[in-house]
């Protein structure tokens, strides 16, 4: 405990030590946030649903804060509907079972260009006689243009852009251009716009609910990719699959790599002969083609993938490197104190032999872990990440299909590209810290 202690202590007379240990805090925090937020089964379920789950989003929408950095200020998106009270609506019934229903929604409008798409999704309730719905548009500027008239089903949708009569009463003009411009100047009007809808029932016991969908330019803290979904999910769950594969992968390695060299060492014969031989072996092998023939011809699960990169990095120089200095300690004096009373084997390798490679473990398994996070990342930007999770590979994967930095997305890669470069800046500023610390040849460099 009080050796604890004191390393913590000098840990603290870094910097960089220090910078290294909030980067990584602030990654453990975010996990749990993401693993408590957006439980497993849910984050799968927004990941694979696609449109059909975000259909209230905008295509390759920004983030909403570029709003602060730009003299453009780009509408954003928002959802308003009659269940949750957000829309008004007032029934009037009338004679002979019928009834009168009037939706209104106001909202004020401050921006520099129009939205993406106004979307209405009708929801009426009926048993012969479908409801009959009027839908206006008003402008601040006191114009107040007709939409559409129709019979409502039991489930509708209205999209403002595709609405071919409303292209015809606007002349030919794109919809969301001419609901929003003074067709005079071209420039946006700005001010309370408002949409009215009025529908007419004809059966005692029908209704008529609406969702507006407003689908601006920019959404969110994170923007929206090609399949609508809010790339939040994958940034906020891509750290705990980073650091868990990043820690798994470090960890397994290197304590098996120690064990492997120190029980060569202490056997030494056939037993060290064949572990150095397989080192040879393994030196030699092609690491990542090997991971991407796997990935390719057998599984992209990411634990086939973390097996297999554990066992591929396990027979490496540092096997060699970890004998050379087990065979030092072999010689020590304790070690023959250790055998003069009769101590097995086994104990000799994990009480005397490994817990002297401990200061040597813990740099090396922190600096290490940054190079397992990239090379999942990498796998996934190759196409050969895990289909089911999403992770920051797979986002930049995704923008390099749809060609995102072509496309003036640069959004799409720059947020899993930084949040890979701050993880391998923290881990790597704490491993440089830690690697003086218990290398004191090191301390006056």
């Amino acid at each position: 405990m009080n050796t604890l202690k004191s390393s913590f202590r000098e840990i603290l007379r870094y910097p960089s030590a220090i910078v290294g240990l909030i980067i990584i805090f602030l990654l453990v925090l975010t996990s749990i946030y993401a693993m408590i937020k957006i439980p497993y089964s849910e984050a799968i379920r927004l990941w694979r649903g696609g449109e059909d789950v975000w259909y209230q989003n905008p295509k390759f929408a920004p983030p909403a804060w570029i709003n602060f950095f730009s003299s453009k200020k780009l509408p954003e998106s928002f959802v308003a509907n009659t269940a949750d009270g957000s829309m008004s609506k007032t029934v009037t019934p009338g004679a002979q079972d019928t009834g009168t229903i009037n939706i209104s929604y106001s909202f004020d409008y401050n921006f520099d260009s129009p939205p993406q798409e106004m979307i209405l999704y009708f929801t009426s309730k009926y048993t012969n006689k479908q409801p009959f719905a009027s839908v206006a548009w008003l402008t601040p500027d006191g114009r107040k243009i007709r939409v559409d008239d129709f019979g409502v089903s039991k489930d509708q949708t209205l999209r403002f852009s595709q609405d071919q009569r409303l292209q015809q009463r606007l002349n030919g003009a794109d919809p969301m251009q001419a609901l929003f411009e003074d067709s005079a100047t071209g420039a946006i009007i700005k001010g309370k716009y408002q949409l009215q809808i009025l529908a007419t029932t004809f059966e005692q016991g029908s209704d008529l609910d609406a969702e507006f969908v407003f689908q601006g330019q920019v959404y969110g803290l994170a923007g929206t990719d090609q399949a609508r979904r809010d790339l939040m999910v994958p940034l906020l769950w891509g750290t705990p699959v980073a650091l868990a594969f990043g820690l798994i992968a470090s960890l397994g390695t290197l304590v098996l790599t120690m064990v492997i060299a120190a029980i060569g060492s202490w056997y030494g014969g056939w037993v060290d002969e064949l572990i150095q031989r397989i080192t040879e072996i393994n030196l030699v092998l092609p690491f990542l083609s090997i991971l991407i023939m796997i990935g390719t011809f057998y599984s992209r699960s990411i634990w086939v993938i973390l097996g297999v990169t554990v066992l591929l990095s396990i027979f490496t120089g540092s096997i060699k490197s970890y004998r050379a200095i087990f065979l030092q300690v072999k010689e020590s004096m304790f070690i023959e104190a250790a055998r003069a009373y009769g101590a097995s084997d086994l104990r000799i390798i994990f009480l005397y032999l490994i817990p002297r490679m401990i200061p040597l473990l813990i740099p090396g398994l922190v600096s290490s872990v940054p190079s397992f996070v990239f090379l999942e990342a990498s796998l996934a930007v190759l196409g050969l990440g895990d289909p089911v999770l999403p992770t920051w590979g797979k986002v930049i994967n995704d923008a390099d299909m749809n060609g995102a930095l072509y496309k003036g997305y640069y959004y799409w890669i720059l947020e899993p590209a930084v949040l890979l470069m701050i993880t391998g800046f923290g881990f790597a500023m704490l491993g440089f810290a830690l690697d003086r610390i218990f290398n004191p040849r090191l301390r006056d460099i």
